[in-house]
């Protein structure tokens, strides 16, 4: 398969815009201008919408051995699935803005939608589409392109997530795989605890403790409730608290060199955890610590608002 940096040798035109040194992620935008084409573009790896910007022409283009014959001008759409291969000819001049999503993205965001693994996500076939809210997305990608700045793959990001949710309720079919587990297994487990701890001292985000198992934060939330009985959240709060335990029993350090290394923002930070966690402070669970019969394991904190609910 061919990528959206390759198109140019098989669709020749001038290049107006180009998001390549944005650091984007999942998403990519090229604005071309094109004479009168006749061509034919091999599968490509990502999932292409045109936007039309300026000049109007009729457009045949034949998709999976069937022609379609449309006419397109500014503020009409085409989609072009990923793996597909495709035939185009029009006669006038054109200017589009191509948008370009990859498969894991649509792949991620329908299987977070669905609460299902996805085996794969095909575009409709649509070659004159008129949809003021994909075209609005479209358009506001576009902009980003050409102004950059502080933040551009963040907004970058998110813009391709709401492209995609608008896709996939839309315009698109999805294959599932077997229903994922309902509970993680031992392995992801300790995939997870090896994560957390490798990373307690830092910041831990649940997109990193997604990312670890290949999953959706969504998904990751409802596996360990239905697992642990408790959040992503609940769950480093737990590992904090053991990491605090084990210091306090094995270690001189003060408390508030144990916050630090625990996670914590400061020593009153722990102070309100342990609190709201385990309803004592972290003094006095250090003066209360048998230290020949001191838990190792934490294996899970219920969240205060959920052990109420």
């Amino acid at each position: 398969m061919i990528s959206p940096e390759e198109l140019p040798l098989w669709v020749p035109g001038d290049i107006l815009t180009d998001s390549g040194e944005l650091r984007w992620k999942g998403i990519g935008q090229r604005t071309y201008r094109y004479r009168g084409l006749d061509v034919v573009i091999p599968p490509m790896d990502h999932y292409m919408i045109v936007h039309y910007l300026h000049g109007v022409t009729p457009m045949d283009r034949q998709v999976g051995g069937r022609w379609s014959r449309a006419e397109c001008q500014p503020g009409i759409f085409s989609l072009l699935s990923l793996a597909t291969h495709s035939h185009w000819h029009w006669t006038q001049p054109l200017e589009v803005s191509h948008v370009y999503l990859s498969g894991e993205v649509l792949a991620k965001v329908a299987g977070d939608m669905q609460g299902r693994d996805v085996a794969e996500v095909t575009l409709h076939d649509v070659l004159h589409g008129c949809d003021a809210t994909l075209t609005n997305i479209a358009a506001e990608v576009l902009r980003e392109a050409r102004r950059g700045g502080d933040g551009s793959p963040l907004y970058a990001e998110a813009l391709s997530i709401q492209m995609a949710v608008h896709l996939l309720r839309n315009y698109a079919t999805c294959q599932f795989r077997e229903r994922a587990p309902r509970q993680l297994s031992e392995a992801q487990r300790r995939l997870l605890d090896d994560y957390i701890n490798a990373n307690l001292e830092g910041e831990i985000t649940i997109e990193g403790m997604a990312t670890v198992l290949g999953m959706g934060v969504w998904t990751l939330n409802r596996l360990l409730r239905s697992t642990l009985g408790c959040s992503a959240h609940g769950l480093i709060t737990a590992r904090r608290i053991e990491r605090a335990r084990t210091l306090m029993s094995e270690s001189s350090l003060s408390l508030k060199q144990i916050a630090a290394a625990a996670g914590f923002s400061d020593q009153a930070h722990m102070t309100r955890v342990f609190r709201a966690y385990l309803g004592t402070t972290p003094g006095r669970t250090r003066a209360g610590i048998d230290h020949r019969k001191v838990q190792r394991t934490v294996p899970f904190v219920q969240d205060p608002q959920e052990a109420r609910s």
